[in-house]
């Protein structure tokens, strides 16, 4: 049988923690930064969890993770 392909998009967008949780980075920190509030993009620093809805999603993209 072939491998299965793992998602280019998810690779680069999803990391797998020991714990089993998956960490991403925050949205909404891209472009049009002008006319949000300097709070706003601090609080969107760094990285959060993934929503534990999306877990089983983000496990189908990544086969081998």
């Amino acid at each position: 049988m072939p491998k299965m392909k793992t998602k280019s998009s998810a690779k680069k967008r999803f990391k797998f923690l020991g714990n089993g949780g998956i960490k991403r980075s925050q949205a909404f920190k891209r472009h049009i930064l002008t006319k949000k509030t300097t709070k706003n993009k601090r609080q969107l620093r760094g990285t959060v969890m993934v929503n534990p809805s999306d877990v089983a999603s983000i496990k189908s993209m990544m086969p081998y993770a």
